[in-house]
């Protein structure tokens, strides 16, 4: 390391960890600046998230917990202390992880960043409220609307307030006994005010009566007269419930004038407008027809027009086919010449009027819609039941088309825009929208939407500098990326504007293009700037360039890691070679370009892509090679792969119908493949127990290892005994789970100790059972190198059969994992390298197509390599691999790169590229290209 003067390390300016041995930490001491930026790097399995988040955030975690009242804290148990010496100079801890943490299928974009809440608010405000019918603004009269129009009068103008009372049930003579009672003693009967004791009942009007409330003069000098017609003004709308006439006698003319302080317009009485109206979290404003789901079960417009390359005519509506049902279809063509429906143009191709025509029909013939209906009326008939059935899925709510609000709720607009425009707008536009919407505004909205519209701008803004201008507000939280999911955190943590706080990121630069890890680091150090420690375990190598502080940690991983290798600057970094991520960054060791690329003649292709943003792409897949798809985020990577190519091939080969993205064809040599694996970076088990050494099935062997013991065959012992997922040999306390996991109302989970087994996860009669000195439960602490060597060391022929599968984890890199570690507690990238170890030890299916999800998720550049040559071991036995991926090192390693873009969200889906790594430095519209030309 260079030897430049360090500041002096103090407990105001410095975090100062003194003995950290969480996991494979070996007893370090490190000190983080504070109010800067630091980046953790290393190997994967270095310590890196042992030191953020096992050490520093649980330690924040735990002081706050401290800091509750007692009667708090006997609900939360005890809270573990990380195993550290001392830490000194912790702020509150905020941690921004890269889960997807809702399932909620009501979350979306816009309530998670909390922006829908003061968008609701917004429009509740200054929203105003037009009637569908004349398109005027619907308003209540107000007292001072009607005193206002009683003085444009002249003086003297003699004046007549009237309430029209209905006699509902009562007999006339009835009504006027009950009003002469309440005090009123005159009607307005034939344009002049008659008395009530000398009317003849014959006169009056056989359902109605016009009572004169008040009748005076107008003298607007008069501070009496004034406060007298407040009063009676009142009294009419009171008596009038709601609507009251003024009648202006100006020489000898009459005006008339009716005033409603109803909210109500062209016969049409409207909600006014609240900020629960717009929620469709709640009941008044949800849709009725689909209780704010946005979707219902019904019949599936996919499903009735599964191939949209087909026409009309080419019996694209299938439902339309067959001898009986085939008559709908030709009853539309004879009539189509009546209305212009071109019925030999592909479905895909017809305009939103005349697909919409088809559902809805017109006066010449009934449409899809009323043909359904038809069917549901003889669904007393099996064969009706069952053709239904074949054509129901969930489709999107006809009423609310998706957005899941009431439709009267579209009726209030801000500046000609409702609050449904506004949450389908990209997050891009929106921000520029807002923008403009200050200027718009008259003074007194200004006035009351000012704080609000400052809220939404800066929120809206921090989303679209984390690179997610592309998604819209509606979006759901459920379908959003690991990467998508902490960016929003991490903006929504901006808006919040919290100050001297610790902020511990995992990998912010998931999913994103190198053109949009710029706007990140942008972020990055606005979070910084206002006066927070932000804290980054990161490998992306524009992010730890721009950090002020690196600390590097290694040598390697697991057992060969936990030491504080490096910290220090950038600069210094690049000079030292004290460890591996120098070497990479020095260029003494790097990720080497192949000399030839594979060549190819087998293809899939797809034709034809439409899926969400694609603009109808026409895509070749090659096989038995490493193809990548790269673009920018929200270019249409995975609308292309995962919602189009993924479905349609999992459909041919399993046979299970999941809805596939809208394309016209898939072609190819399918036939040559055997399978599709779609690997991603979901958890490898649904169960907290489901763990590595299980995924690979090593635990099967490893538990007969066990049983075949002499101890544990005198005792009947069998393997399931070994096992923590059924009763017998485990913990009965915490079910083999080793901790008890208390659940917390608005803080993350608690793990506390079983303190029955002290984590053994096993009874003490099992852990007696012990091969070569060691019991169940220290073989499940070992990690997978560790055990790779006992193993072999041990020399038993069933032992030889657990190294078999324990050796693919260790070649994709994960010899530091430990083989009991629960898989929640592996990152998405560990998971996903888990799943490619199991690919990589069976033999018996060698003609599968891998698509991978960001596979680099979470590794270091060491082991970026390895993984590559788990790849390029992969296909050497005949499979082919699909790679959906940012990372410029598997970019320039790959044998064919598919280019989407040039933008996300409404400027991507367009296919700028196809062809080898070095044409796509020559391609002038790819972002990618511009990138990887300094790899190259």
């Amino acid at each position: 390391m260079a030897a430049t003067k360090k500041p002096e390390v103090t407990t105001k300016t410095h975090i100062i960890v003194k003995g950290a041995r969480v996991h494979n930490l070996k007893n370090i001491d490190v000190a983080i600046p504070q109010k800067k930026l630091t980046v953790i790097t290393g190997l994967s399995g270095s310590g890196k998230s042992s030191l953020a988040f096992d050490t520093l955030f649980a330690e924040g975690q735990r002081r706050y917990v401290e800091s509750l009242s007692s009667y708090a804290r006997q609900f939360l148990g005890k809270l573990e202390k990380p195993d550290v010496d001392h830490i000194y100079g912790i702020s509150p801890a905020i941690a921004i992880e890269q889960k997807v943490n809702t399932v909620n299928k009501r979350s979306t974009v816009g309530t998670s960043t909390e922006i829908y809440d003061y968008l609701k608010l917004l429009f509740a405000r200054i929203g105003k409220t037009y009637s569908p019918v004349s398109g005027e603004i619907v308003k209540r009269d107000t007292l001072n609307d009607v005193v206002n129009w009683l003085n444009k009068n002249e003086n003297g103008t003699k004046t007549f307030l009237i309430t029209t009372i209905y006699f509902e049930d009562r007999k006339p003579a009835k009504q006027l006994e009950l009003l002469k009672q309440q005090g009123f003693t005159r009607l307005w009967l034939n344009n002049k005010v008659e008395r009530i004791d000398k009317i003849d009942l014959k006169d009056l009007d056989k359902e109605k009566l016009d009572v004169l409330i008040d009748r005076f003069a107008i003298d607007k000098s008069d501070t009496d007269n004034l406060s007298r017609i407040y009063d009676s003004v009142e009294t009419a709308f009171f008596e009038g419930k709601g609507i009251c006439t003024v009648i202006a006698d100006s020489n000898d003319k009459l005006i008339t004038k009716n005033f409603s302080n109803k909210f109500e317009l062209d016969g049409i009485e409207f909600h006014e407008p609240n900020v629960h109206f717009f929620s469709f979290n709640n009941p008044i404003g949800a849709c009725k027809t689909c209780d704010g789901y946005g979707s219902v079960i019904g019949i599936d417009e996919d499903l009735v027009m599964p191939n949209k390359s087909l026409s009309v005519y080419e019996d694209a509506i299938v439902c339309w086919k067959g001898e009986k049902m085939q008559a709908w279809k030709d009853d539309f063509i004879m009539q189509s010449t009546k209305f212009d429906f071109p019925i030999h143009k592909p479905i895909y191709d017809l305009t939103p009027k005349q697909y919409r025509l088809l559902w809805e029909g017109n006066k010449y013939f009934k449409g899809l819609n009323e043909f359904f209906k038809m069917v549901e009326g003889e669904s007393y008939k099996i064969q009706y039941r069952v053709m239904l059935s074949r054509y129901r899925g969930k489709t999107t709510c006809s009423d609310c088309k998706g957005t899941r609000l009431r439709k009267d709720a579209n009726y209030v607009k801000i500046d000609n825009h409702t609050i449904t425009d506004l949450v389908l707008m990209p997050i891009s536009k929106l921000n520029n929208y807002f923008n403009s919407l200050k200027k718009a505004l008259n003074k007194e909205d200004t006035e009351i939407a000012n704080r609000l519209l400052i809220e939404l701008s800066s929120r809206v803004g921090f989303l679209n500098n984390v690179g997610l201008g592309y998604l819209t507000l509606n979006r759901l939280s459920s379908t959003l990326s690991g990467g998508e999911s902490q960016r929003i955190n991490l903006a929504t943590s901006l808006g919040s504007s919290l100050v001297g706080s610790m902020y511990v990121l995992d990998e912010p630069s998931i999913g994103l293009h190198s053109k949009d890890t710029e706007q990140l680091i942008g972020v990055l150090k606005t979070l910084r700037d206002i006066g927070n420690t932000v804290l980054i375990v990161e490998h992306d190598e524009d992010i730890i360039k721009a950090a002020d502080e690196i600390i590097d940690l290694g040598p390697e991983a697991g057992h060969l890691g936990g030491e504080l290798v490096f910290q220090g600057s950038y600069q210094e970094l690049v000079k030292s070679d004290a460890s591996l991520t120098a070497n990479y960054f020095s260029g003494k060791e790097k990720i080497e370009v192949p000399q030839t690329r594979r060549k190819w003649n087998k293809y899939i292709e797809i034709l034809g892509a439409r899926e969400n943003n694609l603009k109808g792409v026409d895509v070749k897949f090659p096989l038995h090679t490493l193809s990548v798809i790269t673009g920018v985020s929200g270019s249409g990577k995975s609308s292309l792969v995962k919602n189009c190519l993924l479905p349609s091939l999992k459909k041919m080969f399993d046979g299970y119908n999941e809805q596939s993205g809208s394309i016209d064809k898939i072609s190819g040599d399918i036939k040559s493949i055997t399978g599709v694996e779609f690997i991603n970076q979901n958890p490898i088990g649904k169960s907290s127990r489901s763990n590595p050494v299980t995924y690979v099935k090593a635990y099967d062997e490893i538990r007969s290892l066990f049983s075949s013991q002499k101890l544990a065959k005198a005792r009947g012992l069998k393997p399931s005994h070994f096992s923590f997922n059924v009763d017998g040999g485990r913990c009965d306390a915490c079910k083999g789970e080793g901790e008890i996991t208390v659940e917390m109302q608005f803080m993350s989970d608690i793990h506390l100790k079983c303190e029955d087994c002290k984590g053994a996860r096993f009874k003490n009669e099992i852990l007696e059972i012990k091969f070569h000195g060691k019991h169940i439960s220290n073989i499940l602490d070992l990690t997978i190198d560790e055990a790779i060597l006992f193993f072999e060391e041990s020399g038993d022929k069933i032992a030889d059969k657990i190294v078999q599968k324990l050796l693919p984890l260790q070649e994709v890199g994960l010899g530091y994992v430990h083989l009991g570690q629960s898989s929640s507690t592996l990152s998405g990238g560990e998971a996903q390298r888990v799943k490619l170890a199991s690919f990589l030890g069976k033999r018996d299916n060698n003609n599968l197509l891998f698509i991978f999800d960001e596979p680099t998720t979470g590794l270091h550049f060491h082991d970026i390599k390895k993984l590559l040559k788990a790849f390029n071991a992969l296909i050497a036995i005949g499979h082919s691999i699909i790679v959906i991926e940012h990372n410029l090192d598997v970019v320039k390693c790959a044998d064919w790169v598919i280019d989407l873009g040039p933008d996300g969200g409404e400027n991507g889906g367009y296919l700028l590229f196809e062809g080898i790594p070095e044409e796509l430095t020559k391609c002038k519209g790819s972002f990618t290209g511009k990138y990887l030309k300094e790899k190259l």
